[in-house]
């Protein structure tokens, strides 16, 4: 079992994360014990930050007892080994617009409780609960396939504090799908760049297709 960074492992050229709840899976991940300790199988195929890892990611800012806010958490894949990552420490916030997803998101916080879902509008930062407008995050983690998705991250960065880090799943056809990926990124690299300091352009390729994400740095 090679450690890549904290809390994330590779065996088998697979990635894994030691589930926080040994017996449970949380989307039928494959489970696997290698001296004594349970993993679970995080594929790059179903979690856009496990694909960054595999293309080369270089700075991961996950560890136990960090502040993340994660915008677009959807039911929760990505954010179930940031959870195994945390050690069940620090603290979680998934936020997603969609009321069809925030019911698995509870499931999954039930054995999880510094996993906090949060139905809202990422777009609308200053309508969160006041509870979460007073925490100073750590790490900002978007993924959210819309037109203005960088406007959407760059509305959170505020939530960041000094020196915390950003990471931004950009999908280009849901800014343009007219113009080739490559351009399309290099605009949102732009818009970041007069927020940020972008650190690193990860292609997510071929596990996403016209996808890259964004690490970056409040300044």
């Amino acid at each position: 079992m090679k450690t890549l960074f904290p809390g994330v492992f590779e065996h088998q050229r697979k990635l894994w994360t030691q589930n926080l709840v040994p017996g449970k899976q949380v989307y039928g991940e494959e489970l696997q014990t290698i001296d004594g300790n349970e993993y679970r199988n995080w594929t790059p195929m179903k979690s856009k930050l496990a694909a960054a890892i595999k293309n080369g990611l270089t700075t991961f800012p996950f560890a136990p007892k960090t502040h993340v806010l994660y915008l677009g958490s959807a039911e929760g894949t990505t954010l179930s080994h940031l959870s195994d990552i945390l050690q069940g420490t620090g603290v979680l916030i998934g936020i997603d617009v969609s009321a069809r997803t925030v019911p698995k998101l509870i499931q999954i916080s039930e054995q999880r409780p510094h996993l906090i879902p949060i139905l809202a509008d990422a777009e609308h930062p200053a309508e969160y609960p006041a509870e979460i407008r007073e925490i100073t995050f750590d790490v900002l983690f978007q993924d959210i396939a819309q037109k203005n998705q960088t406007e959407i991250f760059l509305a959170n960065v505020p939530l960041l504090k000094t020196n915390g880090y950003g990471l931004l799943v950009i999908k280009a056809p849901s800014i343009d799908s007219q113009q080739p990926t490559e351009t399309v990124i290099q605009e949102q690299v732009q818009k970041l760049e007069k927020h940020v300091k972008v650190l690193q352009i990860v292609s997510l390729e071929p596990f996403e297709k016209k996808h890259a994400l964004i690490l970056c740095q409040k300044n």
